[in-house]
């Protein structure tokens, strides 16, 4: 798919304009630092003797120093407890000079030494240039936010953005992918509201099912209301999840490794990079992965998912000051719709006979459908980055980004059906309106109805962001700037059809309930030409700009002031009903205070920050006036600490947020002509306390933990659920925890173990006095892993759902998970 025309304008016309950069006279140094055994040496100083120029090693020992005059140097490597290095190079301008080293350890210094495999805090992630939009560090930053790194992917052998998730602290998955254009991939809860992965690399980056880890360099999940920096469409009251992609570098090499384990999953993936031209300017890197595996339930029988992912990346650096970065992720996926289980609206749970998932009269092991519910899902994602230094102290950043979801197929879904509402559909079916008697009175389940509702959907979204960042002194402070431009349209063609097929009773044997399958769905609708469609055509654009300064007063206080302006302009269309078009404008600000009474190693932060949703509709107040709606909006305070302690070896966030919700639109009353009387005055709370850690307490042991407390209520709204806990809102208690070992040196360097889980409290999904409170049990998953790590090689085992526990995940629906499962994996390392 390629970009719009005027989006294929701009990215010529910013390319144009650079190419006078290119004559520079200046060029780059890079290269790769590895010690004697073939580990990556990283956090290592590379420094140009003589010259105030440098760099630092990444975790895979790889550093690039730009903007150094033409000329003959030497590099210096260092590192305590590593023995320096030294290497002399030429550099030609406009070119790039490329110095690869192998170090020695020293034994003199060993204790102190930080280097992969050592004694290193190799979870830790302490930078980031997408949470602020611009390159700070965890202590320096005021707000919340965890980070997942690939090495801890590879430990756990995690295949998916979704399992990647398990090691966030106050995070839960509560619906699986539907697999629909327009849906997204997975839906969780962070403290209190719904958030699905929608950025990529800090812009748009839609998905339509499970989206693969093949191409994660990490997963950072940003807490709170972000709305200033990242905008409101894109993000939720609780957060966000931002995907860093894997970047091509300087030099050839890579891993393809083969899995398979448990219900016939099979995988296979490869990640390659390679220099396209002799001086290494033009990179090229792809991570591909095919996925299939079948349904736990019946496994093989009646369900399946099947998944290929393709992502091309090209870098160009031209010149030490320019870089370009074209790349794209290209899904297409195929499966059979999870086993989802509603509660009708009109159901009351004292009718169902029981209260928790775990007392439903339902076969943990079944599945209720048969083959053929099949949905075609497929995500393009086409990117473009234009990085240009302007000078030491200012950089312009142009993002580009175009993506587009798509579905076809079958969605399957179902519900439990009480006695009493069995009752009085059977009476409406007559015609009559009698209140239901004899079996209406006896609580328990009658049946389960089994309905679909298929999709031939897509989803366009664009989104150009400009950004120049500024690092500067007035006088003798130190402010770190960020001025961005935001141009985001999201294009909604959504057809969503379908309705009830059939019901049937529980407690048959397996072939009972394969009369659902996708024959009997399309002899259905053969047999009614009026079905029932839900369309969403609407296309909406936001512009925006927005500032944001971080002021060093001192060195150990620094304040955050934030500012962003949005033009919010729906051009209407359906939205399940008509949607007329209009036009809103919002302020979003965002303020953060941090002290570091010990520099670089503890820091004490506040923040205040804001998100706003655009609501396109009017209301009626008692008085019969008609009202526009605001923007509803949720203003977050929140306090904490931060360490980095111990060298290194312990980085943890502890902190206190109280989210409220203001201007939500409920209903008071009807006219006499059943017209629904509102009032804007609403309010949610949602409050808590997360703490997160990862540590190094001995040479070769890590760990990561979290812990997460979050109450949420509807303070003033609608009297069905008023003081009331949203049944979106996930289990108020949350923990994860993964303990690994690698033996760091010997016969046996290279080999580990990692052992770790989640645990989650009980769940209200329905929550109410019309329905009452039917619970979602508390659960504790184990996982387990093994491995032996070597610089060619990497064999890696694990165990999901170690004790093969039964429990449920959702948000007014219910949804068995996963048993236990075992997977294997053989990596080739190049």
């Amino acid at each position: 798919m390629l970009l719009p025309l005027r989006f294929r304008y701009l990215f010529f016309l910013l390319a144009f304009c650079t190419l006078p950069a290119w004559a520079q006279q200046t060029g780059t140094i890079a290269g790769r630092v590895m010690t004697t055994d073939g580990n990556a040496a990283e956090s290592v100083s590379v420094g140009i003797q003589g010259q105030p120029l440098g760099g630092i090693t990444d975790s895979e020992g790889r550093y690039r120093i730009g903007a150094v005059p033409a000329g003959t140097y030497t590099i210096v490597v260092s590192f305590v407890g590593l023995k320096p290095a030294q290497q002399q190079v030429t550099v030609v301008a406009g070119q790039r000079a490329m110095a690869d080293f192998r170090l020695a350890e020293s034994t003199a210094q060993l204790q102190e030494v930080v280097v992969q495999g050592t004694r290193t805090n190799k979870f830790n992630r302490s930078n980031s240039v997408d949470v602020a939009k611009m390159p700070l560090s965890n202590l320096e930053n005021p707000q919340v936010y965890a980070t997942v790194g690939k090495e801890l992917l590879t430990e756990q052998l995690v295949f998916s953005v979704d399992d990647a998730t398990r090691n966030v602290p106050g995070l839960q998955r509560m619906w699986e992918p539907t697999g629909r254009g327009g849906d997204g991939g997975s839906f969780y809860a962070s403290r209190g509201f719904v958030v699905s992965s929608q950025l990529r690399n800090g812009v748009a980056g839609s998905v339509t099912s499970t989206v693969d880890a093949v191409n994660l360099e990490k997963l950072e999940s940003i807490k709170g209301p972000s709305a200033t920096l990242y905008g409101s469409a894109l993000t939720s009251y609780g957060g966000l999840l931002n995907r860093v992609t894997k970047k091509p570098f300087e030099t050839f090499g890579g891993e393809v490794a083969v899995s398979g384990g448990s219900y016939g999953f099979h995988r296979v993936s490869a990640d390659v990079n390679t220099p396209l031209n002799a001086t290494k300017t033009l990179a090229l890197r792809l991570n591909a992965a095919y996925n299939y595996e079948d349904s736990w339930q019946n496994a093989g029988y009646a369900g399946y998912t099947k998944n290929l992912a393709l992502a091309p990346s090209l870098q160009f650096t031209p010149t030490d000051r320019l870089t370009i970065n074209l790349d794209a992720e290209i899904y297409r996926g195929s499966n059979i719709g999870k086993q989802i289980i509603y509660f009708d609206h009109r159901e009351q749970v004292k009718n169902l006979g029981f209260s928790r998932a775990d007392q439903a009269p339902l076969d943990y092991r079944q599945s209720y459908q048969g083959p053929g519910l099949t949905q075609d899902s497929r995500s393009t994602n086409l990117f473009g980055q234009v990085r240009y230094r302007i000078s030491p102290s200012f950089t312009s950043t142009t993002y580009l980004s175009s993506s587009r979801s798509y579905s076809q197929g079958k969605g399957p879904y179902f519900y439990l059906i009480s006695n009493t509402v069995y009752a009085l559909d059977s009476l409406a079916a007559l015609g009559k309106t009698a209140p239901a008697a004899g079996l209406a009175r006896t609580p328990g389940v009658h049946s389960l109805y089994r309905a679909d509702q298929s999709t031939n959907s897509h989803s366009d979204t664009y989104e150009v962001q400009q950004l120049f960042n500024g690092d500067f002194q007035l006088g003798r402070l130190r402010n770190r700037v960020v001025l961005g431009l935001d141009f985001l349209s999201i294009n909604s063609n959504l057809d969503y059809f379908g309705g009830s097929i059939d019901q049937v009773r529980l407690g048959l044997g397996n072939n009972a309930y394969r009369a659902f399958n996708g024959q009997a769905v399309d002899a259905a609708y053969a047999a009614n030409s009026a079905l029932a469609h839900y369309l969403v055509t609407t296309k909406a654009n936001t512009y925006s700009a927005f500032a944001s300064d971080v002021l060093n007063l001192t060195d150990q206080l620094s304040l955050l002031a934030a500012l962003r302006l949005d033009r919010y302009a729906n051009k209407g269309g359906i939205y399940y009903t008509p949607v007329a078009a209009y036009n809103q404008t919002a302020l979003s600000p965002k303020f953060g205070l941090v002290y570091q009474p010990v520099k670089d190693r503890v820091a004490i932060f506040a923040n205040y920050q804001n998100s706003f949703t655009n609501l396109n509709t009017s209301f009626l107040d008692q008085d019969g006036n008609t009202h526009v709606t605001k923007p509803e909006r949720a203003n977050q305070l929140e306090g904490g600490v931060k360490l980095d302690a111990a060298g290194g070896r312990v980085s943890l966030t502890a902190s206190y947020y109280d989210i409220r919700v203001q201007n939500i639109l409920r209903t008071i009353g009807y006219t006499s002509a059943f017209v629904a009387i509102g009032v804007q005055d609403g309010t949610q709370w949602s409050r808590g306390a997360e703490l997160n850690l990862t540590a190094n307490p001995l040479p070769g042991l890590n760990v990561v933990g979290g812990f997460a407390y979050n109450y949420s209520t509807f303070v003033k709204t609608d009297d069905n659920v008023n003081g009331y806990r949203p049944a979106t809102a996930s289990a108020p208690y949350l923990a994860n925890a993964w303990v690994s070992y690698r033996q760091p040196a010997g016969a046996l360097k290279g080999l580990g173990a990692g052992f770790g889980g989640n645990y989650a409290s009980d769940n209200k999904i329905v929550n109410s006095v019309s329905q009452g409170v039917f619970t979602l049990p508390n659960y504790t998953v184990l996982n387990a892993s093994l491995f032996y790590d070597q610089p060619k090689f990497r064999l890696s085992a694990k165990v999901d759902n170690l004790t093969d526990k039964q429990y449920w995940i959702g948000y007014t629906t219910m949804n068995a998970q996963k048993l236990r499962s075992i997977i294997g994996s053989v990596a080739y390392k190049f």
